[in-house]
């Protein structure tokens, strides 16, 4: 794995965060996540992240679209918003060379799953059109709570079908949101039940990177929060999903609250420590280390 976090900085200060904190991968915002405004950022500066990622050797650059999205809204004005907001977001981080947007799918407000798939796929249809073969839009996976679409493997699954499996549609895997959904990552027959399931529905190929968060409630509570590593009800048992030999040379990036402030070295020690002990064990299991293909960005 390419083990890295997400940085605040933007595109002119992330990258070096990330290298001060000993990363190997980032993810970040292009813009504020407050606030719909897109910046019109200077054609220099998405050029300077190109060169800089180079200098640093960064491996893997995710881009994370604001949590403010909501494709599946029946609210005309929010949809309009998000879509536009989820295509500038594309743009950017095509022009920056980024290997991925994740984003949240939304929520459908109580109108119903389906109702909800019906906004879903002609605004993710509009992204990624405006996609590459270097930069795809990845689902990430949620906690379930209240309507929010992507709770679960099945409802992943029927996203990527309406959208006839589309060639630069992924996913991205957050363990949090696994465990608060009620996946129990940290039993690996339950965690190899749920990978070959997304191999045989969606497919590996199209499994791009993995957030790696403890989390603060517990198994199925349907609660988003995440915890530092080894602190919450997942704990060290996170060696069960990082060292998962199908799930190795992804870019696994932190999303935790740090000291208050995001990831930082501190995590990033644990979480190398935590890596190494999982990849060990799982050496000891196969006698040897299997590593699945890696996604672009995360090959040497």
């Amino acid at each position: 794995m390419l083990l890295g976090g997400h940085c605040s900085g933007g595109i002119k200060k992330a990258l070096d965060n990330a290298h001060s904190f000993g990363m190997d991968a980032v993810q970040l915002f292009v813009q504020s996540p407050r606030a719909w405004r897109f910046p019109d950022h200077d054609p220099a500066d998405l050029q300077a992240f190109r060169t800089r990622r180079e200098e640093l050797g960064i491996g893997a650059v995710t881009v994370h679209a604001i949590y403010l999205i909501n494709l599946a809204s029946p609210k005309d004005d929010f949809y309009e918003k998000s879509v536009s907001t989820l295509s500038s977001t594309v743009d950017t981080a095509c022009e920056i060379g980024a290997d991925a947007v994740v984003f949240h799918v939304g929520s459908h407000l109580g109108s119903g799953f389906e109702a909800g798939l019906e906004r879903v796929v002609p605004a993710l249809r509009e992204a990624l059109e405006r996609c590459n073969e270097t930069t795809w839009l990845c689902m990430e996976n949620t906690a379930g709570s209240g309507d929010t679409v992507g709770r679960s493997l099945e409802e992943l699954a029927a996203i990527f079908d309406a959208l006839d499996r589309h060639p630069r549609l992924g996913v991205c895997l957050d363990s949090c949101h696994l465990f608060a959904s009620g996946y129990d990552i940290t039993k690996p027959a339950e965690l190899g039940d749920l990978i070959d399931r997304l191999d045989r529905e969606i497919g590996l190929d199209h499994l791009r990177c993995l957030h790696v968060n403890d989390s603060k409630t517990p198994l199925g509570s349907n609660v988003d929060r995440h915890d530092n590593i080894g602190v919450g009800l997942i704990g060290t048992k996170l060696t069960v999903f990082l060292g998962h030999p199908k799930l190795q040379g992804l870019p696994a990036l932190l999303e935790v609250p740090g000291d208050g402030h995001g990831p930082d070295a501190e995590q990033m020690k644990k979480l190398r420590a935590l890596y190494e002990k999982a990849t060990k064990r799982s050496a000891r299991r196969s006698g040897s280390s299997a590593r699945r293909p890696a996604a672009r960005g995360t090959r040497g």
